[in-house]
């Protein structure tokens, strides 16, 4: 995928090796619905019937919307600025250093929180298996083993991802035929059409379909991933914006689907023997313990992996920050010589990881996620509008609707789900940013210096 070619040459006769442009638009769609997974809104299910009072359906194609005004400014900002940084590299060039600075704070949370929900999630399905056995004594079992594992190096491979994909497109595939037969079944046409799961007058109240789509906006996390191949993709100022568009479109409808059915199945969402873990019972009412105990191993089989390359990445982007003294180096920049790999920030995130699970449910982690992630994609529409708008591009005609309107709407629609975030997110959140603004103060003396360039390709 990153091959090199020394085709082009310097001045000087030189060979200057560059990534060859081999991948295709749909080779950059496959790695976005790897990256967030067929099974995302699973985990959600339960959780975000209970906040939307039904709408779960409703709630993600609304954040669909959103994701997708917001990836047409990603695929237009990557085919400019192509790097690994991502919403930090288009905020910094496209508005300000500074600014950019804090949208890779914000993404810096985003890291150390994936392995941590990861976790609670697969404590908590384990347990659905196992229920005598306590949450905490599986929360510290999960930490120190993910945590043992990446400190021998092991670390999923690209061929365990499409295994896991396959598995995951199989059980969900299963559960979707098994649903609809259920349905038509138990109530004929009138059980399988409804339009109850997107809106029922009873139940349906904007305050709580807001706060509901900040929580399921979780399932489109990662989609943005696609722009850091902008310089291994065929025609990118066409294909990454192209491809990030679908990615979210796919996502949504395959997402909407799944809920869809579930809402369906299980109509009364307060019935749930457990929130968490409400999909599971949904499995079970429409194909028996099979699929019960099949939807659970895809489930733990996804929070497992993840987890374990979540924390990798987590840890080598900590050490790149130690090494470039962004963090303090002795501490973040450190190497173990046996195994080559930042063993002092893979105890760190270990350490973090158990103490959120235990501390913060998987509703308040999901959130406090949220917030960095949308204050990345609010940051990221704004850099647009100023960019294509307001600085103009070489040789590119400024237009009012694609350049102006789009990704400013794409910012409210951003904003609007960023302030249906729940109190306690917002405060965890902001004393975050709290933490980036005066640490990058300091680093500047006082702003007046350009920060120190992160480096998200470790990660």
């Amino acid at each position: 995928m990153g091959a090199t070619s020394t085709e082009s040459t310097t001045k000087t006769g030189a060979a200057v090796p560059h990534l060859r442009r081999v991948l295709t638009v749909w080779d950059l769609i496959f790695y976005g619905i790897v990256v967030i997974q067929p099974g995302a809104p699973i985990p959600l299910f339960g959780l975000a019937q209970r906040l939307s009072l039904g709408h779960t359906a409703t709630t993600i194609l609304i954040a669909m919307v959103a994701m997708m005004l917001t990836a047409v400014s990603y695929g237009r900002m990557a085919a400019l600025y192509p790097s690994a940084g991502s919403a930090y590299t288009y905020v910094g060039r496209g508005i300000n250093f500074h600014l950019g600075f804090l949208a890779g704070w914000a993404m810096f949370l985003d890291y150390l929180l994936i392995p941590l929900l990861n976790t609670i999630y697969l404590s908590l399905t384990v347990q659905r298996l196992l229920p005598h056995v306590p949450y905490t004594a599986l929360v510290v079992f999960f930490a120190l083993t993910i945590t043992l594992l990446n400190l021998r190096g092991i670390r999923t491979t690209a061929r365990s991802n499409r295994i896991l994909l396959a598995f995951m497109c199989v059980v969900i595939g299963w559960f979707v035929l098994l649903a609809i037969g259920y349905l038509f079944q138990t109530q004929g046409w009138h059980g399988l059409i409804s339009t109850a799961p997107f809106y029922n007058p009873a139940t349906f109240h904007l305050r709580t379909i807001a706060t509901a789509t900040s929580f399921a906006a979780l399932t489109y996390i990662g989609f943005d991933s696609v722009t850091t191949l902008a310089e291994d993709v065929e025609n990118p100022k066409r294909n990454v914006m192209l491809a990030t568009v679908l990615v979210c479109l796919l996502t949504g409808i395959f997402s909407s689907v799944q809920v869809y059915l579930g809402q369906r199945v299980w109509p009364d969402w307060t019935t749930f023997p457990s929130e968490e873990t409400a999909f599971l019972d949904v499995s079970k009412r429409v194909g028996g313990m099979l699929l019960f105990h099949g939807m659970a191993a895809m489930l733990i089989a996804a929070n497992f992996a993840g987890a374990l390359s979540a924390q990798a990445g987590a840890a080598r982007l900590l050490f790149s920050m130690g090494r470039d003294n962004i963090l303090p180096r002795k501490i973040f920049g450190y190497l173990d010589p046996r195994h080559s790999n930042p063993s002092r920030n893979i105890w760190i995130i270990g350490c973090l990881v158990l103490i959120g699970a235990l501390l913060l449910s998987y509703e308040q982690s999901a959130e406090v996620l949220n917030f960095g992630a949308f204050l990345s994609f609010m940051g990221v529409n704004a850099a647009a509008v100023r960019q294509f708008y307001f600085l103009g591009v070489g040789g590119h005609r400024k237009r009012l609707l694609t350049d102006a309107l789009l990704p400013l709407l794409g910012f409210l629609f951003c904003l609007g789900i960023w302030l249906g975030l729940q109190t306690p997110a917002k405060v965890i959140g902001s004393a975050w940013l709290l933490v980036g603004i005066v640490y990058a103060g300091a680093k500047t003396r006082g702003f007046r210096e350009k920060p120190v360039m992160m480096d998200f390709t470790e990660s």
